[in-house]
């Protein structure tokens, strides 16, 4: 896939990240164990899968990925969007990324930090994206705010798990102000 490139980043002590582009189905079982381990491996994979873009987090000693996400070429629900100065719905792109998962262990080490840059990026210079969102578990709603990330719209449920939307700006440069800063 064009565009999709590697990265490595140091994010703990003598922990070497290395992130890239993986297939859907090395997402799956990560997907599945953090995520919902009650539901199997193929009750994780999504419709939209096939067109999504899908990264991993990886360190020397695994072959598997420690942390997953994918993100997607998908609007921000309608009645969101915002338009900033001169800004037209076209230039207003959005990519929303799903199935964010980072391994128990590696929790708290700055991976899914560096993982969330690396798919904010991808976003903006792959699918020409001006915003990122994602529908996030309440649980993780305090971690998104602090790497910059708003609520919007109202608390739901999928299954038992309450959700909320957010959102960011991936070009605050463009767009100055708090209420544009906030998309």
């Amino acid at each position: 896939m064009s565009g999709q490139t590697e990265s490595e980043a140091s994010v703990k002590p003598n922990l070497v990240l290395r992130i890239t582009p993986i297939d859907v189905n090395a997402t799956l079982e990560l997907r599945q164990s953090v995520l919902w381990p009650s539901l199997s491996i193929a009750d994780v994979r999504l419709a939209e899968d096939d067109n999504g873009l899908h990264f991993g987090a990886f360190v020397p000693q695994r072959e598997k990925p420690i942390a997953v996400i994918s993100l997607f070429d998908e609007p921000l629900p309608g009645h969101y969007l915002v338009i900033c100065g001169n800004d037209s719905h076209s230039q207003r792109k959005s990519a929303r990324f799903r199935k964010f998962a980072c391994d128990l262990m590696h929790q708290n080490q700055g991976v899914g930090t560096q993982l969330l840059q690396h798919a904010a990026e991808a976003a903006r210079s792959t699918l020409g994206a001006s915003t990122i969102w994602c529908d996030a578990r309440t649980s993780s709603s305090a971690w998104y705010k602090k790497r910059g990330m708003i609520e919007f719209g109202d608390t739901f449920f999928k299954g038992d798990v309450k959700y909320i939307r957010m959102k960011m700006s991936l070009d605050t440069d463009t767009c100055k102000t708090s209420a544009c800063n906030a998309i």
